[in-house]
């Protein structure tokens, strides 16, 4: 498997993380970068305050049109991530994954995460994973 077939890797070590706004970031990675070191580099680079409604979830394509999202845990080490089966078939996705009771609140103590929520939910649904069978 070529590096360019790979969705999740940019270059040998380099994740490939999708943003809501269609933008990627790239993180080179060692064998002691863990999912959380990645997820606070992207809180520092997009000035998120509330991170505890952040995580990275793989997307895995299925057969057909079908796709599935997974959640990554803080303490993965990237080369387990990227070493899994079938990872030319998947992405990497910095997404909110965990909605707040209250979004009003959110949007007090961290417009940034509000707005990266609003974008989210604002998608247009053929860009969303389908869920069905999951």
């Amino acid at each position: 498997m070529s590096l360019k077939d790979n969705s999740l890797l940019f270059m040998q070590n380099v994740l490939k993380v999708y943003l809501e706004n269609g933008q990627t970031k790239s993180f080179r990675f060692d064998c002691n970068t863990s999912i959380k070191d990645v997820i606070m580099t992207l809180q520092e680079k997009l000035s998120i305050k509330c991170i505890e409604h952040f995580s990275l979830m793989l997307e895995q394509r299925t057969e057909g049109s079908g796709s599935k999202l997974l959640l990554l845990h803080e303490q993965e080490m990237l080369t387990q991530v990227t070493q899994r089966p079938g990872s030319d078939k998947m992405k990497c996705f910095f997404r909110i994954s965990f909605v707040p009771k209250d979004p009003v609140d959110l949007l007090r103590r961290d417009a940034v995460a509000f707005e990266y929520l609003y974008v989210q939910v604002r998608a247009p649904q053929e860009t969303w994973p389908n869920h069905s069978g999951a």
